[in-house]
């Protein structure tokens, strides 16, 4: 008997709320907030980190008490956002918010509803200042995919 391969299918890149399900999926296995810190430690330590002449005043995000600095960029008509942070844990946040919104289009990203991080629980582990720190983040890589969404048309 003969056997063949399964066709390879083809992945289309993932939307935003696709990612926020798997983020929401990939924090299930993780049984306490123990875990899931050092995951969020981990997603860190892999994140893309932004080129040094990006290391100024003008890209740290207001509002955070680590130091975050956020550069955004567009490439092939999407954004693409590198970050770095002098804190581990925020290090990790800003990864998070990466890997959802950086690589998508202007215009999804102005217009995408975060539901991940009340869904994982990340809101209600966070200190007050982290939290909004957090939104900071999230505030600042929507003004750069408006911004980039009013130059693209």
């Amino acid at each position: 008997m003969r056997t063949f391969d399964s066709p390879k299918l083809i992945k289309l890149p993932m939307t935003i709320n696709e990612i926020q399900d798997q983020i929401i999926e990939d924090f299930s296995y993780y049984s306490d907030w123990m875990e899931k810190y050092e995951h969020i430690i981990q997603l860190g330590k892999e994140l893309p980190l932004i080129d040094e002449q990006y290391k100024k005043d003008e890209n740290l995000i207001r509002g955070c008490q680590s130091r975050v600095w956020l550069h955004a960029g567009l490439a092939d008509g999407k954004v693409v956002f590198t970050a770095d942070s002098d804190a581990i844990i925020t290090k990790g946040l800003v990864g998070l918010m990466i890997s959802v919104l950086s690589n998508q289009p202007a215009r999804d990203i102005a217009a995408a509803d975060i539901y991940f991080i009340d869904k994982i629980g990340l809101k209600s582990h966070l200190s007050p200042t982290r939290s909004n720190g957090l939104l900071a983040m999230l505030k600042q890589m929507k003004l750069y995919a408006v911004a980039f969404s009013t130059v693209a048309h």
